[in-house]
């Protein structure tokens, strides 16, 4: 049978009617697949092939699924639509960490670039190293081992010169001046310690007869001839160099030559010489000129490195004084008990001649019983003798004293000493 045209027509409306929604959702969701497989293209990280083929699987079982809910007309659009896609997910873990790692990126490009004022971003220029910071460095480089090389070559000095073991000898063999080897020890340390100096080292040892200041100086010239050698130490003593019927100049002209001459051989050999001048108080005015201007600090290289020691009987009276003044108290074996005897004694010193101006003062105190008596045994000791402990105390008796209290301090200190014993 014929179907009439108006039931045609009628059918025709209802499909139109029907299938116009139908095709705009499929129009809409063509669109919204055709955006989000560009951003995910571009955004997504390449995976592995084993897990793309697992994603494309789980997600085709999706799309079938969601196709059935729409019956069979829309299969066929669907079908036609996921063969031109490449796939669609739900889950946005990975487009978060796309967008998240993208916004990090602009972030850091932007702390790196800066807005001008004509609204255009530029980078902003490459920063310039200063040059003034290198150089501070390498200055700050050079003065640290310019102090390491001073260290090492004050370590180098103060062996050469075994400083340690003239102090150990001086303290064995002088008895009853701690104080005073131990400040000749310190002035000897600082200035050996280097080469290079502005001035002489001029020690002045002062103190009664016998106290033991020509035996430092015998003590000093031994251990320098053994560090050294004998030509760069020189015992000047007044009494047999300069004798009485002798003129000043000719001493004069003498002791300028042998000063001279020793320096000059000690400069190049960078050795310091060591001249000990005894019996300072004997020497006439012309003598103390000519020493006074070896003292000068404006000289030439030669004759500022140079040690002199002077000694002398100068102001002897006025230590034995204070020594019995003080013999109660315990000042005189403190350092502060030496500079109130430096203070005493100096302005007697300078009265004698200015050269004193130059020197540092050493004060040498009386001795006591105690060290007359191991002056003794150290005399038997070197006379190859047996040191009879009775007999010692008997010698030591025959000696006068200065008696204070408990204390009794010898007048002529060790000078008898070797006289004595050469008499057993």
């Amino acid at each position: 049978e014929e179907v009439p045209d108006a039931v045609i027509s009628a059918a025709s409306k209802k499909m139109t009617s029907i299938s116009s929604p139908l095709r705009a959702i499929v129009r809409l969701r063509r669109h919204y697949r055709g955006l989000k497989k560009n951003r995910l293209h571009l955004e997504l990280p390449r995976e592995k092939p084993a897990e793309l083929v697992h994603t494309r699987l789980l997600q085709r079982q999706l799309s079938l699924n969601r196709t059935s809910l729409y019956g069979p007309s829309m299969s066929l659009f669907n079908q036609a639509g996921f063969e031109s896609s490449q796939y669609f997910t739900f889950d946005t873990s990975v487009e978060h960490y796309s967008v998240k790692k993208c916004r990090r990126k602009k972030s850091r490009r932007k702390s790196r670039m800066v807005l001008y004022p004509d609204k255009t971003k530029k980078y902003l220029p490459a920063e310039e190293k200063s040059k003034a910071k290198r150089c501070l460095l390498l200055l700050i480089a050079i003065i640290f081992f310019q102090i390491l090389n001073a260290i090492e070559n004050l370590d180098d000095n103060l062996q050469k010169y075994d400083l340690d073991g003239l102090e150990k000898t001086m303290h064995r063999e002088v008895f009853g001046q701690k104080v005073a080897v131990e400040s000749i020890v310190e002035l000897l340390k600082d200035y050996l310690a280097t080469h290079v100096h502005n001035k002489p080292l001029v020690i002045s040892l002062n103190g009664p007869t016998g106290v033991g200041k020509s035996h430092v100086g015998w003590v000093l010239a031994k251990h320098f001839r053994s560090v050294m050698d004998n030509d760069f130490v020189l015992q000047y003593f007044v009494m047999h160099h300069c004798p009485s019927g002798v003129a000043p100049l000719t001493c004069e002209i003498d002791l300028s030559k042998k000063i001279s001459d020793m320096v000059t051989r000690a400069e190049i050999e960078e050795k310091t010489p060591l001249f000990i001048l005894d019996e300072v108080e004997l020497m006439s005015p012309v003598l103390l000129d000519t020493l006074s201007r070896f003292f000068e600090p404006n000289q030439t290289n030669e004759f500022l490195n140079a040690i002199y020691i002077l000694i002398s009987n100068l102001g002897g009276a006025e230590i034995t004084k204070f020594v019995i003044q003080n013999a109660s108290t315990e000042l005189l074996h403190q350092p502060r008990g030496a500079e109130e005897l430096v203070s005493i004694i100096q302005p007697v010193l300078l009265g004698v001649h200015p050269l004193w101006k130059a020197a540092d003062i050493i004060p040498f105190v009386l001795l006591e019983k105690s060290h007359v008596i191991n002056c003794f045994l150290e005399q038997m000791r070197r006379e190859g003798l047996y040191p009879d402990q009775k007999h010692i105390e008997n010698l030591a008796n025959q000696l006068i004293y200065y008696t204070t209290g408990d204390k009794q301090y010898s007048s002529m200190g060790c000078k008898q000493v070797v006289a004595k014993v050469n008499l057993l």
